[in-house]
């Protein structure tokens, strides 16, 4: 027992100076310093947070989520724990995302869902041409996927590369007939390139196939905007209005399609 409470005391001095190491910017001397507090005394939580803590902070996410997990397994009741925890994955969730699809390819590149959850999560930081590179790749291994080809679609649409969007819809819309969203997005392509007309009718089409369908009557209303026909735009924001007021506002806020229907009577 004696020689435990030494091995513990001593974990704890490393721990203590570790602290100080990273304090002053050290961090491989700080992460030593843990690793030694660790095997001392495997079940400091407060050493594995620490080292995790540096991991996190070398951008080594994997290692740092290790450090944690093992932590929580030794104290699973801990606040402190589930919150650093917690907290890791808030800043760097993604990150560890990232790294672990790309690692993913790296080990089997004939993968289309690790090429496709690459996109969605660097689509979501805003890297959009790196998305429609993993979303090309992943159409070309596998062109019969719908999702795949629609996300890639999507993504076109946010770089203004509408005329590669409109032919990925449009195959889209062949091969699935009845794709609301597919026929919204290629009224989005077209009335940015526009092409009202073309716009109006697959919008008009999306409806026929599913009335109550918000953003087909929202983005219709963009389409009038666009088309100088503010009547008909407002229409159609009242029939999206009856369908989600709260989603109506929200949208608005950020759309500078209808700036043209401020000064419009109703």
């Amino acid at each position: 027992m004696g020689r435990k409470r030494d091995e513990i005391t001593e974990s704890d001095d490393h721990n203590a100076r570790g602290i100080e190491l990273a304090d002053r910017g050290w961090l491989d001397e700080a992460a030593s310093e843990f690793k030694k507090a660790i095997k001392l005394d495997p079940n400091s939580t407060h050493a594995h947070d620490n080292l995790a803590t540096i991991y996190a902070e070398q951008g080594q996410h994997l290692e740092a989520l290790l450090q944690f997990i093992q932590a929580l397994r030794v104290e699973p009741d801990s606040p402190t724990v589930h919150h650093f925890l917690a907290s890791f994955l808030a800043a760097h969730g993604q990150d560890l995302a990232v790294a672990e699809y790309r690692r993913a390819i790296e080990l089997e590149h004939d993968f289309p869902d690790a090429h496709l959850n690459l996109a969605l999560a660097l689509a979501d930081r805003g890297q959009l041409e790196e998305a429609v590179a993993e979303l090309e790749i992943a159409h070309g291994q596998a062109p019969e996927d719908e999702m795949v080809q629609h996300e890639l679609a999507s993504c076109l649409i946010d770089l203004e590369r509408y005329p590669e969007a409109i032919g990925h819809l449009k195959r889209i819309i062949k091969q699935h007939p009845e794709h609301v969203e597919a026929y919204v997005d290629l009224g989005i392509a077209y009335t940015a390139q526009g092409f009202y007309a073309e716009a109006e009718g697959v919008l008009h089409k999306a409806l026929e196939i599913d009335s109550h369908d918000f953003a087909s009557h929202y983005q219709l209303a963009g389409l009038y905007a666009a088309w100088d026909r503010p009547a008909a735009a407002l229409d159609s924001l009242d029939r999206a209005a009856a369908l989600d007021q709260e989603k109506l506002s929200q949208w608005l806020q950020e759309d500078r399609l209808f700036e043209n229907l401020r000064d419009e009577e109703r």
